[in-house]
Order: C-alpha cells, then structure tokens, then sequence
C-alpha cells in the first residue's frame, strides 16, 4: 500500500475507534466547556466526598491517587480498604508542585474543596500542563450563579464524571438507582406531615460555620421533608452568628461528623449553653449526626436523605 494512503488508513481506523468509545466528549464545568480527547489515565480527585463519586465508578485504574481525606480525619476503615493501594499525594490539599509529581492528567476538586479562586492550583494555572479540571457543581456558587442546591447537582456530577470516563451507562444506572432509593425514603414521609426547621452544625463556637441556599444539606434536608434555617444565605458553607440561629429557632438540629471535635462535643456545646436552653431543637434533645461524607455532595447522600427522613417524622420507621 502507498504510505500515503497507509498513512489515511491508519487515521480513518483512529478515528472510528475514538467515535466507537465515545470519544471526544464535552462537559459543563461550572462557567467552562471542557472537551477530553479520551479518557483521563492519571486522575487525582479531593476530598473524600469527590472521591467516593470515582470509587462508585469503579475509576481507581485510572487514578494516579486522591487528596484532602486524612489530614481532616475523615479517613474510616471502610473507605481504607476500598482505596487499597493508591496513593494519598496531600493529607489536604494538593499543590501544583504535587500533580506534577503525580503525573496528573485530571483533577476532580472544587471551589473550596483543593481550589481557591486566585489560587495556585485552579483550570487556568493547571491548563498550561495538561491537566484537566472538572468541578464540583456544588461548588461553581463561589465563582458564577447558579440555582439553589439540589440533588440534581450531585446526579450530574455522577454522569459528567461517566462521561468523561467513558462509563457513561454505569453512572447513568447509578444516578437511577439513586433516585428511586430517594423517592422510596420520600413516599414514606406522610404528605401532611410537619415540616421541621432545621439548623446545620458544621463547626465553630464563637460563630458557627454552617450551610447556606446553596450547600448540599439545604437539598439532602428538603428531600427528607424539612426546612435549612439558613437557605436565604446567598451561598454555600459560610460562617453565621449564633443570634441568628436563636432567632429562627430550629427544631432539629443537623450536625456534620469530622474533623477532632467530635459530633457529641459539638451536642453539648450547644446542650450547656443556657443562650441555646430555649430552642426546640436543644430541650428535646433532637440532634442528628451526619458524617462529612453525607453531607457533602456524593454517593453517600442517598443513606443522608433515610437518615434525615427518619429524624425528621419518628412515625416512618
């Protein structure tokens, strides 16, 4: 055969074989279009949300390692022994200099989870080395508009992440599954029952830190049939005072698991402050743990919504 024509044969078979897997593929990361020629083979994701949404894709084999899980103590034997083998490159946050050295060629993080707007390690500053960045939809709050929090931002998460992949039909299944877990838990919730406000209890003593309009527990907690106290707050996890959640009195109060302040510690701050005797939530004792990763966006979510459905109306278990 003529090179020349060799030559054309060789890229006409390239580009079916590219066609055939899908390849390329386009996704909306936040406010930006990104286009994969095929799929990533040194991924990193941060954070142990982020990084169960990859574990739940089975995308290990094309990790080169994660970040941000132990240095937060949120590290469990379960996830441990899921991780196996691979590599943490940051116990927090991973710096340029780190992806470097991993050979990243992708980097599943988000605004305030591994990136900061202005900071070193963002799309822009990554580009120039060939690492792709795909960002936490939860998250594009910090750097464009976007609508109130919704399981919605997980369950697109999920596919953009099969479709960058190459596993499109798994996290499609997956996402389904999902959804009809949720509607379960929901179906059971009865449709003239009480609806509880809520306050979320991430962290802090002098102010709390807590979850805003566009945090992912205002969509785990109106799932389950409550109310966030806190989602007229223009944005995502943020720092309030404690007058404010004295005002709006909640009825349930959410706490996140992690870090070394345990959730029973966070309990009876609140318990032995005579500034919180009065609130419903504090004198009926109606405290409700939910670990990091559930309260996050990601595959844990589905087990939040039963956890919350459960505290919120007693009478569905």
């Amino acid at each position: 055969m003529h090179r020349s024509l060799c030559l054309a044969a060789l890229l006409s078979l390239a580009a079916s074989s590219a066609l055939a897997s899908g390849f390329p593929v386009t996704v909306r990361s936040c406010d930006r279009d990104v286009t994969f020629e095929a799929a990533p083979k040194r991924a990193v994701s941060q954070d142990i949300n982020l990084t169960e949404m990859m574990l739940a894709l089975d995308l290990t084999g094309q990790m080169a390692g994660y970040s941000g899980i132990s240095g937060w103590y949120k590290m469990d034997d379960e996830l441990k022994a899921r991780l196996g083998d691979l590599p943490e490159l940051a116990p927090q946050q991973p710096t340029k200099e780190v992806l470097l050295g991993a050979d990243a060629d992708f980097l599943f993080a988000g605004w305030n989870y591994g990136m900061k707007v202005g900071g070193e390690v963002t799309p822009d500053t990554l580009e120039p080395f060939g690492i792709k960045v795909y960002a936490l939809t939860e998250s594009c709050i910090h750097i464009m508009k976007k609508d109130k929090s919704s399981m919605e931002d997980m369950y697109t998460d999920i596919v953009n992440l099969g479709r960058i992949f190459g596993v499109e039909e798994k996290a499609l299944a997956l996402v389904d599954g999902y959804k009809a877990e949720i509607a379960k838990a929901i179906a059971a919730v009865p449709a003239d029952a009480p609806v509880p406000k809520v306050f979320v209890y991430d962290s802090g003593e002098d102010k709390p830190f807590t979850a805003g309009r566009y945090a992912m527990p205002t969509a785990l907690i109106e799932a389950a049939g409550g109310k966030n106290i806190m989602d007229d707050v223009e944005t995502s996890w943020t720092t309030v005072g404690w007058e404010g959640v004295i005002e709006r009195n909640p009825d349930v109060v959410v706490i996140v698991d992690y870090g070394d302040v345990t959730a029973e510690q966070k309990a009876d701050f609140m318990r032995k402050n005579p500034a919180f005797k009065d609130i419903p939530a504090v004198k009926n004792n109606r405290f409700v743990v939910l670990p990091y990763a559930q309260a996050t966006p990601g595959p844990r979510n589905v087990e939040a919504v039963k956890t919350l459905a459960g505290a919120f109306h007693p009478t569905v278990n």
